[in-house]
């Protein structure tokens, strides 16, 4: 049984708000030697949507250049504009990123027959692997499994699935509707506790934020479950389980994990892009007993 357990990294800026390369070459480091299996910059964790296209073209020439040799890399290139998209993806896929992951457009509640267009349009410019990601709760529809076989049928180069929905029963139907035609089609959730039930159930694994944390953790659930050791796939379920508190510690999140990474010693700046704040004392106090429960601190 073959899984993987993805980082989507939290993106570093300095104290102005500029990208930090020394930061996030930092946070490539711990994510590498924690073994993570592969790295997606500018997933939602990284900020993506607060950045210009400028910032990003750099955070991917950042990424590339320190990244390959070294772990499978993904780039989110997700933007409003299909155009734009295109020619981030194309960009990061020159460079020698690994994939690019796309998320369909949000502000209107988009139709079935848009949103697959959307992608029609994308697949066809993108010249190389892409990931579709779904994520409801921020686009405000839902890429369904049934256009999700429709665009595999008409385009070879869509490789992957992010299924951000708290509902394991839409990545259950998505795995079980595709892998019967699309074997190789790789369905990941994005919710870090999902890890056990996709891998089981045929998927390809996760791509969740706690793994800034805690990657080694994460590390060894592959493992476990790749090799059936039970007795550790039930370990780490119930670590991961203590971990998913800090999503509740404050939202978005993301402060919240520069904060707990900062706590464990990583040493990054906080800097967060308006209009996030940054973490609390009281937020903090929280995190602790949570980091003092997982034997971080």
């Amino acid at each position: 049984m073959k899984a993987r357990y993805l980082t989507p990294a939290v993106t570093i800026f300095d104290d102005k708000g500029n990208l930090d390369k020394a930061g996030n070459i930092k946070v490539y480091e711990h994510l590498i030697k924690g073994g993570i299996d592969a790295i997606v910059v500018m997933g939602s964790t990284g900020e993506f949507f607060n950045m210009t296209i400028e910032m990003v073209k750099e955070l991917i020439d950042i990424s590339t250049e320190y990244c390959n040799g070294k772990i499978k890399l993904y780039i989110g290139t997700s933007r409003m504009d299909a155009k734009e998209t295109i020619e981030l993806s194309n960009y990061a896929l020159e460079k020698g990123a690994d994939g690019v992951m796309v998320i369909s457009p949000h502000y209107f509640k988009l139709p079935d027959a848009s949103i697959e267009k959307y992608y029609d349009i994308v697949a066809d410019g993108v010249n190389g692997p892409l990931f579709l990601y779904n994520f409801p709760d921020i686009t405000g529809h839902d890429l369904k499994p049934e256009i999700t076989l429709n665009l595999l049928r008409k385009h070879k180069n869509i490789v992957g699935y992010k299924d951000t929905i708290s509902l394991v029963s839409h990545t259950r139907d998505l795995i079980n509707l595709i892998s019967p035609e699309f074997p190789d089609f790789e369905v990941f959730s994005g919710y870090d506790e999902c890890f056990a039930f996709v891998a089981l159930s045929g998927g390809a694994g996760v791509i969740g934020g706690l793994s800034n944390l805690i990657p080694e953790v994460f590390a060894k659930w592959v493992k476990a479950v790749e090799e059936k050791d039970y007795n550790a796939v039930s370990e780490c379920q119930k670590k991961v389980n203590i971990a998913m508190k800090i999503y509740a510690v404050g939202a978005p999140y993301i402060p919240i994990m520069k904060r707990a990474m900062n706590l464990r010693g990583l040493g990054i700046s906080e800097y967060m892009t308006a209009p996030f704040i940054n973490c609390s004392d009281e937020q903090e106090e929280k995190l602790r007993k949570i980091l003092k429960e997982l034997e971080i601190v």
